[in-house]
């Protein structure tokens, strides 16, 4: 099957010449989401980490309904945190509010020097469709 590179109306632009994801085989891997509150490069983010982490979980919701999935599907996340020591409790408190207990994915959190227009979070993630909703191309649960 030929990769499906996705664009998906109503997320932010990209920041850089990117797809928002890319779709092989059922797995979706899908770029790293800044704190934009639009769809424009120009929109201030959010004050304060909280903020910034519930719409950077937002934009990754977007991304992952335009593909026909949600965040039930992710299956590993990577955050990045301009400020670890002192965001990392207040993002984990918001991280965890927006996936069911026990159907959380595997998780890499790690501590930059920067990110893009200087934002304080970014978050990637790869998804997975159903292997009959990966065989037949359709969105789905598992």
């Amino acid at each position: 099957m030929s990769p499906i590179f996705h664009m998906i109306p109503g997320a932010p632009e990209p920041v850089a010449p990117f797809s928002h994801a890319v779709e092989a085989d059922g797995w979706v891997f899908v770029t790293g989401q800044m704190p934009f509150a639009g769809t424009s490069l120009d929109t201030p983010y959010p004050e304060g980490i909280e903020a910034q982490t519930r719409q950077v979980l937002k934009n990754l919701q977007t991304v992952l309904a335009g593909c026909g999935l949600g965040l039930e599907h992710a299956m590993s996340v990577r955050v990045y945190l301009t400020h670890f020591d002192e965001d990392y409790a207040a993002m984990n408190a918001v991280y965890a509010s927006h996936f069911a207990s026990g159907r959380r994915p595997a998780r890499t959190c790690v501590g930059v020097t920067g990110l893009a227009k200087g934002a304080r979070i970014e978050i990637d993630l790869v998804a997975r469709r159903g292997d009959a909703q990966a065989a037949a191309g359709l969105p789905g649960m598992f």
